[in-house]
Order: C-alpha cells, then sequence, then structure tokens
C-alpha cells in the first residue's frame, strides 16, 4: 500500500525532515538539529512535534454512552465535559487492541484519538460493535494535530489567544479556541495531555489550517527556543517517562494488567473484561528499570547480572524467551526501562534487585528530585519523596539518643556505599557525565 502524508508533509521535507514510514505514514524521524537536540529542547525549551497521522473517532447520539462503556475499558460515566480519559480497547481475549484517549465533547459526543497505526483498524472495529441510536463517524483526515511540548509552551500558546482559552489542568481541553495566527483566526481545539513527560499542549486544528499554524508557531517560539523534533525524540522522551507505545510495550496478545496499565474490573463491563477476570494475576508483567550505565538498551537486547548470568529480555511487542545465552559472555552495563519478567524468574529477579540495590538506592539519594522523575518517570519519584516524608515523621517520634545512633550508622553506610559505587563506576559507567545529567 502507498504510504499516506500528513498536511505537513512537504514542509517536514522543505526544512531538511529525514522522512521515515511509521504507522503507514511518511514521518519526519528527525530534523537537521538531532534527536539529542530535539529531545533537550523539549526538557530544557520547547519542541513542535507533528502527530497529525493519529486517528479520531467520533460517536455521538442518545446511545453514545452506552455503546462508548461497552467498547473502551474505561469508565465514562463520571466525566464531565472538556474532561480527558486514558482507555484501552481490548479484544475477547482481554489483549489490547489499542489504547488511546477519550475527550467528552458533551453528555451525547465522545471524541477518541488513536494510534496512527492503528487507524483503519480501530475504526472498523468499532463500526462492528455499535448498535442503538449512535452516530459514528473517523473523522482522521478532517484534522491536523500539533503537539507543543516543554516548559515554555505556555507562554508560547498565550501568544495566539488569551490564557481563559488554555487549558490549565492535566487531561482536560478547550474546544473552539481562537487562534490568531497574525494575517487571520483559526478556530481549534485544545488538551493537556502531552506524551513527552513534560508540561505542553495538543492543537487539533482543520487540516487545511495545519500548515500555517505550524509556520506561525515556530515563528512566534523562536525567541523561547522552540524549534521542530522528529518521531526519534518522541520516541525518547515518551520512553524516559514511562510512558508505553502500541506494538512496543503492548500487543493484541498484551493484557492491560501484563502491561501494568489502568483498568478497573468492576463497575461496569466491557469487551474482554470476562476473560481479564478468568486469567486473574498475570504471569508475565511490564517492569521499570533504570540505566545506570552509558549505552542505549534496545529492544529484544538479553540482560544479564553482574556476573554474567542471564536473566530476562527487552521486550517489543512479543514475548521474550528466557534461555540460557551464554555465549555472549556479556555482563549488565545497563538496566533496561521497558522489560518484561517471566513468573518462574520471580526468585532470580528478585536476587538480581538486591544485588543492584546499593547502586539505584545511592543514585535515588544523591540525584536531584528532577532528575530522578526524568529517569524514574514521575510516579516512581513521588513514591520516594513520601518514602522520604515518612522516614523524617518517623524519625521524629524515636528517642534522641537512638536517633544519633542511627544517624552515625546511616553516616558511615552511605559512605561504604560511596566507596563501592565510586569502585562500580571506574569500570562501568563515566560517573561525572552521569553527574551532568
Amino acid at each position: 500500500t502507498m504510504e499516506k502524508k500528513t498536511p505537513l508533509y512537504q514542509t517536514h521535507v522543505d526544512m531538511g525532515g529525514k522522512i521515515v514510514e511509521f504507522g503507514g505514514f511518511l514521518m519526519p524521524v528527525q530534523y537537521p538539529t538531532g534527536v539529542i537536540a530535539e529531545h533537550m529542547a523539549v526538557r530544557e525549551k520547547a519542541g513542535l512535534f507533528d502527530v497529525s497521522h493519529m486517528g479520531e473517532l467520533r460517536l455521538k447520539g442518545p446511545d453514545a454512552v452506552a455503546n462508548v462503556q461497552k467498547i473502551i475499558t474505561a469508565d465514562i460515566s463520571n466525566m464531565k465535559d472538556g474532561e480527558i480519559k486514558y482507555s484501552m480497547f481490548c479484544n475477547d481475549n482481554g489483549g489490547i487492541i489499542d489504547d488511546f484517549i477519550v475527550y467528552r465533547c458533551a453528555a451525547d459526543n465522545y471524541w477518541l484519538v488513536v494510534n496512527a497505526g492503528n487507524r483503519e483498524k480501530d475504526a472498523a472495529w468499532v463500526e462492528s460493535h455499535l448498535s442503538g441510536d449512535v452516530d459514528y463517524r473517523d473523522e482522521g483526515n478532517d484534522w491536523g494535530q500539533i503537539a507543543l511540548q516543554g516548559p515554555k509552551s505556555g507562554d508560547i500558546l498565550k501568544k495566539f489567544c488569551d490564557e481563559q482559552y488554555i487549558p490549565a489542568k492535566y487531561y482536560t481541553f478547550t474546544e473552539d479556541v481562537p487562534l490568531n495566527l497574525g494575517e487571520r483566526t483559526i478556530r481549534a481545539l485544545v488538551s493537556q495531555t502531552g506524551y513527552t513527560g513534560e508540561y505542553g499542549f495538543e492543537i487539533y486544528c482543520k487540516a487545511e489550517d495545519t500548515v500555517d499554524l505550524w509556520k506561525a508557531l515556530l515563528k512566534a517560539g523562536e525567541p523561547e527556543g522552540l524549534i521542530p523534533c522528529g518521531l526519534g525524540a518522541r520516541d525518547t522522551l515518551r520512553l524516559e517517562a514511562s510512558m508505553p507505545l502500541y506494538g512496543h510495550e503492548m500487543n493484541d496478545e498484551i493484557t492491560p494488567k501484563m502491561a501494568g496499565l489502568p483498568c478497573k474490573l468492576t463497575g461496569k463491563g466491557f469487551i474482554g473484561r470476562d476473560a481479564l477476570v478468568a486469567l486473574g494475576a498475570p504471569k508475565m508483567k511490564r517492569i521499570g528499570m533504570k540505566v545506570v550505565g552509558r549505552g542505549i538498551v534496545r529492544e529484544h537486547c538479553d540482560l544479564y547480572t553482574m556476573d554474567d548470568r542471564f536473566m530476562f529480555t527487552c521486550f517489543a511487542a512479543r514475548k521474550a524467551s528466557i534461555s540460557h545465552a551464554e555465549e555472549t559472555g556479556q555482563s549488565v552495563r545497563n538496566l533496561g526501562h521497558h522489560v518484561w519478567r517471566q513468573a518462574a524468574q520471580e526468585e532470580a529477579v528478585t536476587q538480581y534487585e538486591n544485588e543492584v540495590k546499593e547502586v539505584a538506592g545511592w543514585i535515588d539519594e544523591q540525584l536531584p528530585y528532577e532528575v530522578t522523575a526524568r529517569l524514574l518517570g514521575g510516579n516512581r519519584a513521588k513514591e520516594i519523596t513520601n518514602e522520604q516524608k515518612e522516614r523524617a515523621l518517623a524519625e521524629k517520634t524515636l528517642d534522641k539518643s537512638l536517633l544519633k545512633q542511627r544517624q552515625k550508622a546511616a553516616q558511615t553506610e552511605k559512605k561504604q556505599k560511596e566507596m563501592a559505587y565510586e569502585e562500580y563506576a571506574k569500570s562501568r559507567i563515566d560517573l561525572d557525565k552521569f553527574r551532568d545529567l
């Protein structure tokens, strides 16, 4: 089949974007600036992404709620206008057909934004499961979508509209926003969801307005350091923020529970729920691990303990094969970010985690919260800070003399950890560069 193009295709080519096929579309993987510069622009200033390849499905009418409730895992009964929820479609076996976000435009009007590679599959699947009085439409070709991401994104967006139109809360949106492009004003839907781990917005406009909006945003954002970004940076940013990607951390054989994604099995029924209940606790699940060394953990890389014992394989859309791959003889310099583990390997994994606990624990204590959040994803970073608060509260209740003893022992232990880590770092990583993150 011939690859499709977004309204910005020629603009990407003219700007020197390196074009690749993704999800059936010809998209820029990077610009001449390179993936690292684009990644850091989003972390420190702002980056602009073309995400017009995403799909949009609308369900309206008296039976819209009943149909949405039946086909998606999330419960939309308590949603209010202007709110967004993360959800999934599941097949009859409980596997994930796709993950997406659902917008409530009105009590009888819901908008589903789905993955580019699954657009046609999702549209057909939804249509095949509709019933009653519902108006269903695939709006994928009607919209252009641009993602403005990074700490400066709010300042840039304010140049185009009054602050009252900018969604103030995460996972909310505003419809019919007037964006003043200078020569003319266009209407757009603006949401705050993001797929980078940074503050930012998605701007949905008519397909024919996309090029003018893109150019206006880049021009207005130049003083703030805004640059165009490709799919390469989008992938490194989402990975760093622990956000899963369909076809990599999930597929139609992976259940929401295996993928560690939110999916309540009580409160309402949905397609695939009965299968998920019958399956019970997953025998394989996604876990997050932290890269403590230099280099890149790629999909399907085998991971080893410090003493070359094979543990598990980085996963990407197929089950990891647990085997004794001792012929590589390669020690772990990296701890994989998105990996899967087999239930049969639980004991070995626990032992492995204990082996690296001193190293990982030392990093948690030493790095600032912002960097910890970036390495572990926001939720884990919050857990760390909560644990620190709990420890502080507990210490206040201890006898002063006992507290003194504990502090002295902790200082000694910390010093030992630092020495051990320095020794480890000599052969494993460039510690100075790591501290400079």
